[in-house]
């Protein structure tokens, strides 16, 4: 497995002849329970309410190295270095976010914002996210409650695309591209699905699939790990929100499919030696952190045939509609 990057579009790829089924369940007993294999392997992490996390058995990333970048005539190639992680979200097998507490699901998020404070420390790793892959149809790889981590030396294509946009949005404007996002959708309130003292769960203006959602600050935040710890030294009560409309948003989707993906945007690594401090200086006033969930619809629609170009059967409005209702 290696990195190779395309010339035209600059994205980073992931190339190797991996074998189907690695990283996958067996299908016998599941070795993330107590007593099994995987689980009483080495931690990496274990939090206060005993989320723990694991290196992840079949990684994408290698801890271990160093990129060693080559060159070949137009082409660029590049070692798998990162991390990979696995986030049991809870001891019980089948006790996913949307079964989970409010209390047990802020465990969760404070999880996630450990380990990223933690993996931006290594200054080789450039973008640190999270993301859940819930269902057979979105690829996930255990049935055990889960969520991963992934650490890459490079920040991939769509939040290039995303904080270069908000740059320009704040340099023509001054203010924060979600912020403006935020206070016309209340306004408006048609793609509204809830909104809490500090957080709004909303269907965006234009989405890439039916029933897209997100859930972000009303407040401005760049960085999700810098402002879940602010608020979890100032008291559990901001994370329990944010705990909140984020596992009803997800009982919202389950209510229409039982396959999505989760992911959490945030800031890239700026203390790297390789120049994103300098490429986003004005990150922390222009970015704004936020989780983008996708659902999945078995039937297959043209939004997946014509790439880059998004077909979505569903207008925002209406689903909002229903996920409020749902």
């Amino acid at each position: 497995m290696e990195l190779r990057k395309d010339p035209v579009t600059q994205s980073w790829m992931l190339v190797g002849d991996e074998q189907p089924g690695i990283g996958r369940d067996s299908g016998g007993p599941c070795e993330w329970c107590a007593g099994g294999r995987l689980q009483a392997g080495r931690t990496v992490y274990v939090s206060p309410g005993g989320v723990r996390v694991y290196p992840h058995p079949h990684p994408l990333y290698q801890i271990e190295g160093t990129e060693s970048r080559t060159g070949e005539g137009i082409y660029d190639r590049m070692r798998t270095v990162g991390a990979h992680e696995v986030v049991l979200e809870s001891a019980t097998h089948d006790r996913q976010i949307v079964l989970a507490t409010d209390r047990e699901a802020a465990e969760v998020l404070n999880t996630y914002g450990a380990r990223l404070v933690d993996l931006k420390k290594d200054q080789r790793f450039r973008y640190v996210t999270v993301f859940k892959n819930r269902g057979k149809l979105a690829g996930e790889e255990f049935s055990h409650a889960h969520s991963q981590i992934t650490a890459t030396p490079f920040v991939p294509r769509r939040m290039v695309y995303e904080l270069r946009a908000s740059r320009t949005h704040y340099q023509s404007k001054e203010r924060c591209v979600f912020c403006d996002i935020v206070q016309q959708e209340e306004s408006r309130g048609t793609r509204v699905v809830e909104a809490t003292a500090n957080y709004l769960a909303m269907c965006p203006f234009a989405p890439r699939v039916p029933y897209e959602l997100w859930v972000l600050p009303r407040y401005h935040a760049a960085s999700f790990e810098t402002d879940i710890a602010g608020r979890s030294g100032n008291g559990a009560g901001d994370v329990l929100e944010l705990a909140g409309i984020l596992r009803r948003s997800l009982a919202r989707v389950e209510h229409i499919t039982d396959a999505y993906h989760m992911v959490l945007h945030t800031t890239p690594n700026t203390s790297t030696q390789r120049g994103v401090t300098v490429q986003w200086t004005t990150v922390a006033d222009d970015y704004h952190w936020h989780f983008e969930i996708l659902p999945i619809a078995e039937k297959r629609t043209r939004s997946y045939s014509i790439k880059e170009v998004y077909y979505c059967p569903v207008s925002p409005e209406r689903a909002a509609e229903e996920l409020r209702q749902a």
